[in-house]
């Protein structure tokens, strides 16, 4: 992480602060605090400062590319994309639902990669700050340092990331960027070989994840003020349920809650998220700001997530999982518990869930027989649309795909759960700064404060930034010398402005 220090134009005399890169997370972002006389904090922001195209180089592509294609936005959730892509393209084909084998080896592949990412994220990107304290010597607050000073702990992440990239490889053909997920099934069973070695191993890796919920639940009951405080931005929470109302992570309805655990939103069908959902543009990100329709820009922004999905759900259908997740509701004392380090914890209670889930399906014969692919693949005379939403490790992931009568798409829309989380990210992030500087002097450890609530919604800002369109854009030309010789300045309403 570097931060620069600089004395802004306007307004008055405030400072720019800005920590650029943000650091242990996915992608680019950076963030700017504008800090008076004083030192306290007038403005605070988290700037996305990378864009990908990707929804307009999706069109003119043969639809049964895209699986493959959309999970390149991204090397950590990239069986998210493949899957949310999948099951779009499935209504295109006339394959809902898919078969029962194509449906558990899929889910299977899911579950691996929640699994492996969100021990990814706890073990080796968040538990340096959680484990040696947020302004902790920096040379020390690493993975390495971890695997120093506590090597269960460090060793039983690895394995758990380890063991579900095992499931993505054999499910998906390779650890990163797998094939295995196409429109209307999936193209390979389980082998015989890789269901042995992924079942000798599910004991002990349950044990992993019980200690993993075990050492994040320590951490709060350990320090609550901290905790249930940190980042705390009340929000309403949005994520896919199961019809009886059980988490579901594959396949659902959409649900909402407000800020204070009020269902608002019950039943919504997923290929209608946009009678749900619409997006606003800011002028000082190039990530989209999402927002409940029913309540507007200003008060309908929510957050997704682990966070939001422990919470909305009314229980979870394995049993170690669904224990801690009372245990998780019980810490708020009949409240929805808000507070950004609240991830962790939450994050911890599906990995468990996730690893209950693989165990269970590692015992049915259907992985490893049964009809594979279903569906129409034949050329149709009309546009067809397709709708996939999943629950990414990181929270809501829509695919939307219109496709022609060629079997070209035309149109490809993706909302990513970072992007429905962008207004609670800066929420948490002003509400730490506030909090954090309020009067201090600026040093390391306390922008570690303001990315450590950055972290805790572990952002992929790479897949967030993925959309060329109604956005700001600045591009300068410059001579060797450094002079701009030329400029063109894109509003976020599309008009063009030239000159430098």
């Amino acid at each position: 992480m570097t931060f620069a220090l600089e004395t802004a134009a306007e307004p008055g005399k405030l400072r720019r602060v800005a920590i650029d890169p943000v650091s242990r997370v996915e992608g680019h972002g950076k963030v700017t605090l504008l800090l008076d006389e004083h030192n306290k904090v007038q403005q605070a922001r988290l700037h996305i400062v990378e864009f990908r195209g990707f929804e307009k180089f999706i069109e003119g592509r043969p639809y049964w590319e895209v699986p493959v294609m959309v999970q390149r936005l991204c090397g950590i959730c990239p069986v998210s994309h493949h899957l949310a892509a999948s099951k779009a393209l499935d209504h295109v084909v006339d394959a809902v639902p898919t078969t029962p084998s194509a449906t558990k080896l899929r889910r299977l592949m899911h579950y691996g990669q929640v699994m492996q990412s969100h021990a990814l994220h706890f073990y080796h990107l968040s538990s340096p700050d959680l484990l040696f304290g947020f302004e902790s010597d920096v040379q020390r607050r690493n993975i390495v340092g971890v695997a120093e000073a506590h090597p269960t702990i460090a060793r039983e992440g690895v394995l758990l990331r380890k063991y579900g990239q095992e499931v993505i490889r054999a499910t998906a053909g390779k650890r990163v960027h797998g094939t295995g997920s196409v429109p209307g099934g999936v193209n390979r069973h389980l082998s015989d070989a890789d269901h042995a070695m992924l079942a000798a191993d599910v004991a002990t890796m349950l044990d992993h994840a019980r200690h993993a919920v075990a050492v994040a639940r320590q951490l709060h009951e350990g320090d609550p003020a901290l905790y249930d405080r940190f980042g705390e931005a009340p929000a309403s929470m949005m994520s896919l349920v199961r019809p009886d109302g059980a988490m579901e992570l594959y396949d659902g309805v959409l649900r909402v809650r407000d800020a204070d655990g009020r269902v608002v939103v019950d039943g919504a069908s997923d290929q209608q998220y946009l009678d749900l959902i619409e997006e606003q543009v800011k002028p000082w990100s190039y990530m989209k700001f999402p927002y409940l329709k029913q309540l507007g820009p200003d008060a309908g922004w929510y957050r997704v997530g682990p966070l939001a999905r422990v919470q909305n759900c009314d229980h979870v259908d394995t049993p170690l999982a669904e224990a801690a997740r009372r245990d998780f509701v019980a810490h708020g004392h009949g409240r929805p518990v808000h507070g950004a380090l609240a991830y962790h914890w939450a994050r911890m209670i599906e990995l468990l869930h996730s690893m209950e889930v693989i165990a269970r399906l590692l015992d049915d014969p259907d992985l490893r027989r049964g009809e594979l692919m279903t569906g129409d693949h034949g050329k149709r005379d009309a546009t067809r649309t397709g709708i996939g939403v999943i629950e990414a490790p990181r929270g809501t992931l829509i695919h939307h795909y219109e496709v022609g009568p060629d079997d070209l798409v035309t149109r490809c829309n993706l909302i990513v759960s970072t992007t429905h989380n962008n207004t609670a990210m800066n929420e948490a992030v002003r509400a730490v700064a506030r909090e954090a500087f309020d009067g201090r002097e600026v040093s390391e450890g306390l922008l570690n404060q303001v990315e450590v609530a950055i972290r805790a919604y572990d952002p992929c800002l790479s897949c967030a930034t993925h959309a060329l369109g109604a956005m700001p854009l600045d591009v300068a030309v410059v001579d060797a010398d450094g002079a701009v010789v030329d400029r063109v300045l894109k509003h976020p309403d599309g008009t063009l402005q030239r000159g430098a």
